[in-house]
């Protein structure tokens, strides 16, 4: 694999900067797309592509013997309410593109990062798995969910990678805000909350993808990543807690009690989120002899130690 030059795109992002270096750590040649001209990352090259909201000519970015492309780039999930055709446009139409031009410039392997919410958007239910007959319920994940249709059309060998929710230095949004709960000087109410549920650490996703630039990892197919182990809410808190430095601080209230206070202060559907079961089984890497490099509590520790004192 040494010497091997790999595509990124959305390699300034929150994961890509993780992949960049775990890639380039084994031993691949790293070339990073950018939206406009800048300076590129440590240790790589940069070729300036645009905006995935407009056709791109991607053969600049696929000469000179690129050999595997991973596509980061997309558009996130932003909850309710963004237009449908602007995802279907950036998380497919883009990817389809992409992985069209890269079929007609010889690449070996197009590993595309989609996410679990092409395969469900559902909590409290049973273990999501691979086997299961996917059932996005949101624009967001309908859009991953054609894109990987629609590499099923291509003769390439593809991957989609599923990421449960990503945590690790800089993490924003749901863990971001665990995060400021876990700092708060004071006892939290959460102890109950012991529903488990699915996370992936960062340096997991980004060993998962160059995992699956190797013969190891069967091609044409999608993969749920997680981490093995998952994990509850009250235990989340109790390891970001002791990256602190602090105890537990867990006061175990009834969860119906928690119910009642979220739905009175209009916050009940992002209680069922932070309460409810979300499990999502990474049996397909797992047995293609994927080993997650961290454990998931002792990279929570890193975490809110790595975020400074509470």
């Amino acid at each position: 694999m040494n010497g091997e030059r790999v595509l990124v795109t959305g390699a300034g992002g929150f994961i890509g900067p993780h992949v960049v270096t775990a890639l380039k750590a084994a031993g691949y040649r790293v070339r990073v797309t950018q939206r406009s001209a800048g300076p590129a990352p440590d240790g790589t090259e940069a070729v300036v592509t645009g905006d995935l909201a407009s056709p791109i000519d991607w053969s600049q970015a696929l000469d000179d013997g690129v050999q595997h492309v991973v596509h980061l780039a997309g558009l996130a999930h932003a909850g309710p309410g963004l237009d449908e055709v602007l995802y279907r446009r950036i998380n497919t139409d883009a990817t389809l593109e992409l992985a069209q031009a890269a079929y007609c410039a010889g690449v070996a392997r197009f590993v595309y990062i989609s996410s679990i919410k092409a395969q469900s958007g559902a909590f409290d239910g049973p273990p999501l798995r691979e086997t299961d007959a996917p059932a996005p319920d949101d624009a967001y994940g309908r859009s991953k969910r054609a894109a990987e249709q629609g590499l099923a059309g291509i003769d390439l060998d593809w991957i989609a990678l599923r990421p449960v929710l990503v945590y690790g230095p800089g993490v924003k949004a749901n863990m971001a805000a665990l995060l400021r709960l876990a700092r708060l000087p004071v006892p939290l109410p959460l102890g109950a909350l012991t529903a488990p549920r699915s996370l992936l650490a960062v340096e997991n996703l980004a060993d998962a993808v160059v995992f699956s630039l190797s013969q190891s990892c069967p091609a044409r197919r999608a993969f749920i990543v997680a981490d093995p182990e998952p994990i509850s809410v009250a235990g989340i808190l109790t390891a970001l807690r002791a990256g602190l430095g602090r105890g537990p601080g867990l006061i175990a209230v009834p969860t119906g009690l928690l119910r009642l206070a979220a739905r009175l202060a209009g916050r009940g559907d992002a209680f069922v989120k932070l309460s409810g079961s979300l499990v999502a089984l990474p049996e397909g890497l797992l047995r293609a002899g994927w080993r997650p490099p961290v454990e998931t509590k002792a990279a929570l520790v890193r975490l809110a130690a790595s975020s400074g004192a509470g």
